[in-house]
């Protein structure tokens, strides 16, 4: 028997149960229901530091700061599926989230720089990451800082950068549930996500 495709759904939000925390659980429920074993990380649940910068994991490829962090970046070295949520604040990511990405510097350090543990070529081709965010403005650029970042995340933990799914003017539509055709979009998001893993195809971006 095969094993199950894991996807990850990280949330950046610390305001539980709104539009990018429902956004994240329809991505999550697409990829159930297409026969993957889905798991939440909340990240204000987390107890962990922001990187220090002391750069002393550039000589053993480990933290030194010792926290609830690192169980976490370990299941997503192993998940075929990362989807990262966070909804805009003054123009980019959370708190949260940016704190958490820098965490994982030394996962850089030991794939790119002293090469302990590099990727696979082929891990990248299969494993798929998704970036879902929401913002109150109704701006074109709303989302813009964002999307270096993602890209650096998913290339630090071997995933395709597949796809953004992005909600803006929430204070115009009255929230996510005003966005039906977004909702859609991460539930059907989720649901390929799965499939094509399955099938072993590489996502299209």
């Amino acid at each position: 028997m095969n094993r199950p495709i894991t996807v990850i759904g990280v949330l950046g939000s610390p305001h539980r149960h709104g539009n990018t925390e429902i956004l994240l659980d329809t991505f999550l429920k697409g990829a159930t229901e297409a026969g993957g074993v889905a798991e939440k990380v909340i990240l204000s649940k987390l107890s962990y530091s922001s990187c220090k910068g002391c750069n002393a994991c550039h000589k053993t490829g480990d933290c030194i700061m010792q926290d609830e962090i690192h169980p976490v970046f370990e299941r997503m070295l192993d998940a075929d599926c990362l989807a990262v949520s966070s909804p805009i604040y003054t123009m980019g990511i959370t708190t949260e989230l940016k704190g958490f990405i820098d965490r994982a510097h030394y996962i850089w350090v030991r794939h790119f720089k002293l090469k302990t543990h590099p990727l696979p070529p082929e891990k990248k081709v299969l494993h798929r990451g998704y970036f879902l965010s929401t913002a109150g403005m109704d701006r074109e650029d709303v989302f813009a800082t964002t999307f270096p970042m993602m890209q650096a995340l998913f290339n630090i933990f071997g995933f395709s950068y597949c796809a953004d799914i992005l909600a803006k003017d929430m204070d115009g539509s009255g929230g996510i549930y005003g966005r039906p055709d977004i909702l859609e979009m991460a539930y059907q998001n989720g649901y390929e996500a799965v499939r094509g893993i399955q099938k072993k195809e590489p996502c299209k971006r």
